[in-house]
């Protein structure tokens, strides 16, 4: 009886212990990348802005060639949506949905995730003229983890999870441009 008591003591305190730790923990994640296109930035804004050139950079995109795809709305306006349903479990089902728009500047992004777990992240990207002929794209990505969950963020390195495939996007997205 002594042995499960120690046991059933241990677990309490290593939970205990979990959620302190969870208090402490930062809360909010975020990637960034950037590439610089050899075109004029309202040529790149042009293309950018419409959701549906995603398909064609995008890395999440085309990692299921079986995945259903949905749109609603008018695209490069705000309340456009894209969805995705894939039976593969790194792409699973969601939303995104352009939320604003900067002319020429940014256009900011809802993403709904509903597989294989529910959250919702936001992502943006924004445009500047570096020269007549060469614009700088940021491409970002931000998010909330609650309590306790934000206790995932000690283990998980969103950089190097999502970062790679934001930099591969952005460098397709400039060789698609400079064409």
């Amino acid at each position: 009886m002594n042995i499960i008591k120690f046991v059933l003591i241990g677990v309490v305190s290593l939970v205990a212990l979990l959620l302190i730790v969870a208090m402490f923990t930062k809360k909010d994640y975020g990637v960034i990348r950037e590439v610089v296109i050899n075109k004029p930035k309202s040529e790149v804004f042009e293309y950018v802005k419409l959701l549906q050139n995603q398909e064609n950079f995008s890395v999440w995109a085309n990692k299921d060639p079986e995945m259903k795809k949905d749109f609603r709305g008018t695209d490069g306006t705000v309340g456009f949506v894209s969805a995705w349903d894939s039976k593969m479990k790194d792409v699973g089902k969601g939303e995104q949905e352009i939320k604003k728009i900067i002319e020429g500047e940014r256009i900011d992004y809802e993403l709904r995730f509903i597989e294989p777990f529910a959250s919702t992240s936001f992502a943006y990207i924004t445009f500047e003229g570096v020269s007549e002929t060469q614009t700088k794209v940021k491409w970002g990505f931000t998010g909330k983890m609650n309590y306790p969950m934000n206790l995932l963020l000690l283990t998980m390195n969103m950089e190097r999870m999502i970062g790679k495939d934001f930099q591969d996007g952005l460098n397709k997205l400039k060789v698609i441009l400079e064409k």
